[in-house]
């Protein structure tokens, strides 16, 4: 089974009452833990995205100390399931904004964990794939906003 366009989907649901769609969503939430999470941002935390943010970084503090720290295998995955969390609330907001603020923090609290970075080759890429991606993030971003972020990007671009 193919599925329909985007648009085909956007012109049924026109057609359709109220009722209907709220029941389609909830069948499509009930399936899948990131669908209940897409919806669960779209309803409730996109009205507050500062509170969105601070919340998320809550959450990416709390993951980063769990990470066991006592083998390079296991932090490396400890990591990049910090990542794949931040990255997974960043494909949710949407909002360049947003997606600086998390991977400048993501990168700032690697850093400041106390995991050897040095040592392991996957965690050195890693961490520059972040700085990539933060340094076309704010590429996209209006002057004045880029300004203020400056020295935080600057902070994050030094690997010591």
């Amino acid at each position: 089974m193919k599925p329909a366009s985007p648009t085909i989907i956007q012109k049924e649901l026109l057609t359709l009452e109220k009722k209907q769609v709220v029941d389609l969503c909830l069948r499509l939430a009930k399936y899948k833990v990131e669908n209940k999470e897409l919806l669960s941002y779209l309803l409730f935390d996109s009205i507050d995205e500062d509170k969105f943010v601070a919340n998320t970084k809550k959450e990416m503090s709390e993951l980063f100390s769990l990470i066991n720290t006592s083998n390079l295998y296991y932090t490396r995955k400890g990591v990049r399931k910090v990542l794949r969390f931040t990255n997974k609330y960043i494909k949710y907001s949407g909002i360049a904004r947003t997606e600086l603020e998390l991977r400048i923090y993501f990168c700032n609290i690697l850093k400041s964990s106390g995991i050897p970075i040095h040592k392991s080759d996957a965690l050195i890429n890693l961490y520059t794939g972040q700085t990539e991606k933060i340094k076309k993030t704010l590429s996209k971003l209006h002057e004045d906003i880029q300004f203020d972020y400056r020295e935080e990007v600057e902070q994050v671009m030094t690997l010591n």
